[in-house]
């Protein structure tokens, strides 16, 4: 009984002592608190203005969209760590007992974060080699869309139904992509098809003035192929080929195929299908 007393006593004594070490830096460790929220606050509304202002900046001086979304991304990530160390300064924490144990573990760091320092690299590969560009139409990674914008880590499109998909910039600067936009001009390719028995020369001739009637067709570029491809099963099927603008490339590879279902059975040619 008498050593639990004694125990007690100690216990009490040790508590009553951190109570009074707790109150007297109350107040010291209330004014840092304090004034940590107070530079996190104003830390943020300075980085928010600074990034604007390097926005406008970026717009007079009509920077690459690609180019100033990477910057604007990484300006606005070390800014806020630079706020974040600053803070903790702020509250009492030594930078240099902190930058040591950061540095003790910046093996693990960077192992695991290797895909994401990938990615680093891979968006500064897509900006100095510019494969694509913002605005650009590309096919990666089994997705189709407008480049909408370039970021550090990742790249952001846009597909046909406005959904966003996000690909990683590692992915993008080291496997197959397709970029639709990067030539000012693209070939279009129809395959049409008319019933056996039909007139192949009569066909022909209305596969090409249907094209030739349509004024965003190339001519300069090269005449329009039109030639039989294939004696299918129950059709005789035509490839025909022009050349357009990239902008204009789906626009006028469906009005033509409006204009052909019409015009086809007009000059009395059949457009075969499977019948029972």
């Amino acid at each position: 009984m008498a050593i639990e007393k004694i125990a007690n006593n100690i216990g009490l004594d040790w508590i009553g002592q951190i109570k009074e070490a707790i109150l007297a830096k109350a107040p010291e460790w209330g004014m840092r608190f304090i004034g940590a929220i107070i530079t996190f606050i104003i830390g943020w509304y300075i980085i928010k203005w600074i990034n604007k202002g390097i926005r406008k900046y970026f717009e007079a001086k009509e920077f690459d969209p690609g180019l100033e979304s990477f910057l604007m991304s990484l300006i606005s990530i070390i800014l806020k760590i630079c706020l974040i160390l600053t803070t903790l300064t702020t509250l009492g924490m030594e930078l240099t007992s902190f930058m040591a144990i950061f540095g003790s573990a910046g093996l693990a760091i960077g192992l695991a974060f290797s895909g994401t320092l990938s990615n680093f690299a891979g968006g500064i590969i897509v900006l100095l080699f510019k494969p694509y560009k913002v605005g650009d139409v590309i096919e990666a990674q089994g997705y189709t869309g407008t480049v909408d914008s370039i970021l550090i880590f990742n790249t952001y499109l846009k597909t046909l139904d406005t959904k966003t998909v996000i690909i990683p910039n590692g992915k993008l600067a080291t496997e197959t992509l397709v970029n639709y936009s990067k030539d000012a001009e693209r070939r279009l390719i129809w395959t049409f098809s008319v019933a056996y028995g039909d007139n192949l020369n009569l066909a022909k001739k209305v596969i090409l003035d249907t094209i030739l009637s349509e004024p965003r067709i190339i001519l300069k570029k090269e005449e329009p192929l039109i030639a039989v491809s294939k004696l299918n099963s129950s059709s005789v099927d035509f490839t025909a080929r022009a050349w357009v603008k990239s902008e204009d490339y789906w626009d006028v590879f469906w009005d033509i195929n409006e204009k052909m279902h019409k015009n086809l059975p007009e000059n009395g040619l059949h457009i075969p299908f499977p019948q029972m």
